[in-house]
């Protein structure tokens, strides 16, 4: 039987919906689906915008889902930009470095073998071609 632990004060602020703009969206990034070495949160300050501020936090060593200090600073950004409401993915999406800036476009992350033939968004393998 797994343990179920509680949730974190970000997981509570997604879990109230939406509650207007600004917007905060945080997603998770790994080098696999079970730890979480970067997280991004952007802030859109009305529907048809596009994300204003952006503030990303790494860890080579400790899950980002997990740090208190990054996720302190995570809950100091959001409010500091007034986010009415927070959306946060449920899992970890996609690997942690960045297409062109890490490794050259319409490539696999030479780092993170995990990711190259999954759906970021469910985590299933995609269909071979």
């Amino acid at each position: 039987m797994k343990i179920k632990r509680p949730p974190t004060r970000l997981e509570k602020k997604a879990r109230r919906g939406h509650r207007g703009y600004p917007l905060a969206t945080v997603a998770f990034y790994g080098p696999d689906a079970s730890h979480a070495s970067k997280v991004a949160v952007g802030i859109k300050l009305k529907e048809d915008a596009e994300v204003g501020e952006m503030r990303r936090w790494t860890s080579e060593t400790t899950d980002v889902r997990r740090d208190l200090r990054i996720g302190n600073e995570i809950i100091d950004f959001i409010r500091e930009h007034n986010a009415a409401t927070v959306v946060m993915a449920d899992r970890i999406i996609g690997c942690p470095h960045e297409e062109v800036v890490d490794y050259p476009a319409g490539t696999a992350c030479p780092v993170c073998p995990y990711w190259q033939d999954r759906d970021r968004w469910s985590g299933e393998l995609l269909p071979e071609q």
